[in-house]
């Protein structure tokens, strides 16, 4: 669609904003947006910043039965989507009152530019849907003040300049995609978008725009590390970054290897607080397993189950305060409750923290070290996926009335989803057509082991260990 200046982002942020307002919405309402890398996808995050509304970003992969969760859990009053997305929406995937615009009918030519918002920065400004362990994905509530904090710490400990080209591959639904575009316009460079298909059209874009920043996850990283590159356009790489799952010693060596003039960030972080640490570049080649110590406004403690401090060298369950923290889920008080809880005792910042549940030790240099989750969260393809959702919608296939999800390791996807489903494998193919279309690709299971029952424990629950077992047996 062309180059924006920053006159021009702001004129064209403002007549989205305007556009928003005068398609009935009101400050408080929820626009949510299904789509591509577009320049209205780009626009939105701004201009429903802009209009008082709540963006609701849903990722261009999800199918329509998770697109309905969304809106209907969001109580969307408009959805933003193409042609073929909104096509694919049945006739109870559309809660009533949420109106569905195509994003090439969006005409704002005349419309007065809607000057920025002086808005409480403690308002909700974006709900991001992230998988739950219980099932269905939950929106976690993000304010200004999050998603701008948030630009200004990731521009600050990359270094980002104004001549920085970033290349944002990434989804915009996930705030790690989404940040692509605030730490770069926080830093006064210039923000890439790029749908990609393969690793060679992303090497291809590197070379095309001279970018210079370039954030991936473990999956796109070992894809990279196996393309073909030019040694000049590998040399444009200036800052290169991680996070959604931990990059495995070997790719650290070969990326480093890869790219010599790029400094490669290696990241911790969960939607609930965005980003919690990263690792000094300079470090990385010692200490490759690092996640590195707390970002801007973040507050990182590693906190035993007695509620005091872990000692280096003594795991603990990492807790992040700080203004980073987002406000919880969106109309979901007992899960909030039981992630967002008070800070411990010997937190400076005090007031709400996020209780990751994940695992981490402290190095005698301060360096953090991920050890592992305490829940049963598949990482894959750097999303994080609930086996629940997964089993839910093999149930509703009709071809099982039981099924266990869970993730294996695997060196290119970070976890590969196992399935365990009580039945006839007669029905194997149907039940992975099934899948394939109410689910993304990258929820799709690598193995489908059919039993004719899935055992049980004493309380006449599945038993997820023993299941697990017997199939890798």
């Amino acid at each position: 669609a062309g180059t924006l200046d920053y006159a021009g982002l702001d004129a064209a942020v403002g007549r989205l904003a305007s556009w928003l307002v005068a398609h009935g919405l009101v400050p408080g309402d929820r626009v949510a947006g299904w789509l591509a890398k577009t320049r209205t996808a780009c626009l939105m995050p701004l201009a429903a910043a802009r209009a008082g509304l709540i963006h609701v970003p849903v990722n261009p992969l999800l199918k329509h039965g998770q697109v309905a969760h969304i809106l209907g859990d969001s109580g969307a009053r408009l959805l933003i989507g193409n042609t073929a997305r909104l096509a694919s929406l049945g006739a109870g995937d559309v809660t009533e009152g949420c109106t569905l615009v195509d994003e090439m009918a969006i005409a704002v030519d005349g419309l007065d530019v809607m000057t920025p918002s002086t808005r409480n920065p403690m308002e909700t400004v974006a709900i991001l849907y992230t998988s739950g362990s219980t099932g269905r994905p939950k929106g976690v509530m993000l304010s200004h003040a999050n998603l701008w904090l948030g630009a200004i710490a990731v521009a600050d400990y990359l270094a980002l300049v104004p001549s920085d080209r970033t290349l944002c591959v990434l989804p915009l639904s996930f705030d790690y995609g989404q940040n692509q575009l605030f730490s770069t316009w926080a830093a006064g460079g210039a923000a890439v978008p790029l749908d990609y298909l393969v690793a060679r059209d992303v090497v291809r874009a590197v070379e095309r725009f001279g970018a210079s920043v370039l954030a991936g996850v473990p999956p796109l990283w070992t894809q990279l590390a196996d393309a073909v590159w030019p040694e000049p356009v590998a040399m444009e790489l200036r800052v290169i970054t991680n996070s959604g799952g931990r990059l495995p010693v070997p790719l650290v060596r070969r990326l480093r290897a890869l790219f010599p003039k790029a400094a490669l960030h290696s990241m911790y972080g969960l939607t609930e607080a965005f980003r919690s640490t990263s690792l000094d570049p300079a470090l990385i080649d010692d200490h490759p397993e690092s996640i590195g110590t707390a970002i801007p406004f973040a507050e990182i403690m590693l906190v035993r189950a007695d509620g005091r401090i872990a000692a280096d060298g003594e795991p603990g369950e990492l807790v992040h305060a700080g203004p980073l923290v987002a406000q919880g889920y969106w109309r979901d008080a007992e899960r909030t409750a039981l992630r967002f809880r008070p800070a411990p005792a010997a937190s400076r910042y005090g007031g709400i923290a996020v209780w990751s549940g994940d695992t981490v030790v402290r190095d005698a240099d301060g360096l953090l070290r991920f050890v592992g989750r305490d829940d049963e969260m598949i990482k894959t393809s750097g999303n994080r996926v609930s086996p629940t959702e997964i089993e839910q919608v093999a149930i509703a296939s009709g071809l099982t009335g039981e099924a266990v999800a869970w993730g294996v390791p695997d060196p290119l996807l970070g976890q590969a989803i196992m399935l365990a489903v009580a039945g006839d494998d007669a029905q194997d193919m149907l039940l992975r057509n099934h899948l394939k279309q109410e689910l993304p690709n990258f929820m799709q299971p690598k193995t489908i082991s059919w039993r004719q029952t899935l055992p049980r424990n004493a309380n006449g629950k599945l038993d997820r260990v023993r299941i697990a077992t017997e199939v890798l047996s």
